[in-house]
């Protein structure tokens, strides 16, 4: 196993927990603050969840050579941070950085604890995206294929002419918003209650995750401008369960996650009818998220063994300027950042020095940086759904300390 680290373990000033204040998390509330803190790593205690088992092989033994991050300063709103410092400010629940192969650093807060499992969110996408090539090389999907060519209910419905790469890329035209979480009636907030993450309060959802997505109207062509929605990555879900008519959480065991070593077995958010939540619903340690990263920094290689076709990986960094414009007329656009996309699941930063992540509502975050061989897991509990400054302020450092790491080799 991966050899332990000291942790550091300060306590930050913020919010009581939930179990700190004396006040429960429950079905209803788990997802927000304070209740998020204890909620994240308890979902299993508070909606319906499948394993994702681990498997039989060794776990994959990263071996330990601490460097101390608080080298690294961070220049942010005209003032200077450690690593560490930002860490505590952003609300980190537990941080692992690999760096070279070797596990040269790892934080977890006060009542964190490394074998607990943590909501991944929205990074489950990629670890979903991964899947799917690994299908794709086996000739189960082909990219170019539309949806409705694997999904017989969906012959049509709105999903006519959407194809696999358009959900891989978040340019499916279905009528879905979540640019707004903090809107109660943001698709984004209702998909919580359809799809099982929160116990439902609403009126009049659709019964499952199945019936939701086949109501779906259009909003705009297939193949359009690059737009958030959740729920085409759910579309990538079914996709994979009705290929090989076996549930994603065991398949996603047999094919990548049994495969790369973990120490611990993953979970997965499943709604009522049963559907796996793959957009938002994965729950990994931190250590078994890094060793997941560490394989796509290896081009899909663990051991020796080729996991995910390396090629699948690659095409993550193949710069592709129809999805930069497309990339740059939607809200998501940055502008101090002209070569961002988004591709197969994942929020490429910089194609050049192979600088990409997933990231996940409340601060989850798998960042893979080429250039000084680095992978970064960053999982934590934000006091609000969506914060640009914390995220921001996170990502500058993250930064700083894929350029340290790089001038110090």
């Amino acid at each position: 196993m991966t050899e332990a680290l000291p942790h550091t373990t300060v306590r930050r000033e913020r919010p009581p927990s939930a179990v700190e204040s004396g006040v429960r998390a429950t079905s209803a509330n788990w997802i927000d603050a304070p209740f998020n803190r204890w909620g994240y790593s308890h979902v299993r205690d508070l909606t319906r969840t499948a394993t994702v088992g681990r498997g039989g092989d060794p776990v994959w033994a990263i071996p330990a050579s601490p460097i101390d991050l608080d080298q690294v300063v961070t220049q942010y709103d005209g003032e200077s941070y450690t690593y560490t410092e930002m860490l505590h400010a952003t609300y980190t629940d537990a941080c692992v950085v690999i760096h070279d192969g070797q596990l040269v650093f790892e934080y977890c807060d006060v009542g964190i604890a490394p074998e607990q499992t943590h909501l991944l969110m929205s990074v489950s996408k990629s670890l979903t995206a991964t899947l799917i090539g690994v299908l794709v090389e086996q000739g189960l999907v082909a990219t170019e294929a539309c949806v409705t060519d694997y999904i017989a209910e969906l012959v049509g419905t709105s999903w006519e002419g959407c194809t696999v790469q358009h959900l891989l890329d978040m340019r499916g035209g279905v009528a879905f918003t979540e640019h707004d979480m903090d809107d109660p009636d943001c698709d984004g907030v209702v998909l919580e209650q359809v799809s099982g993450y929160t116990s439902g309060v609403r009126q009049g959802l659709p019964a499952n995750t199945y019936d939701w997505i086949r109501s779906l109207p259009n909003q705009q062509p297939h193949g359009g401008p690059f737009v958030y929605r959740s729920i085409l990555i759910d579309v990538l879900g079914w996709i994979a369960e009705e290929v090989t008519g076996e549930r994603f959480a065991d398949q996603f065991s047999r094919l990548v996650w049994s495969r790369i070593g973990a120490e611990h077995a993953a979970d997965l958010i499943q709604d009522s009818a049963g559907f796996p939540i793959v957009e938002g619903g994965f729950c990994t340690t931190a250590r078994d998220l890094a060793r997941f990263g560490l394989m796509h920094l290896q081009r899909g290689n663990v051991a020796g063994e080729q996991v995910v076709p390396g090629e699948w990986i690659d095409r993550v960094t193949h710069r592709d300027q129809e999805l930069i414009d497309t990339f740059a007329v939607g809200y998501s656009a940055d502008p101090d950042n002209p070569e961002a996309y988004y591709h197969d699941c994942w929020w490429v930063r910089n194609a050049a020095l192979g600088r990409y992540g997933g990231y996940g509502l409340g601060g989850q975050t798998l960042l893979i940086d080429r250039t000084s061989n680095t992978v970064v897991v960053k999982l934590s509990s934000w006091p609000k759904r969506i914060d640009p400054h914390l995220a921001s302020f996170a990502d500058a450092a993250n930064e700083a300390l894929f350029d340290w790491l790089r001038s110090a080799d």
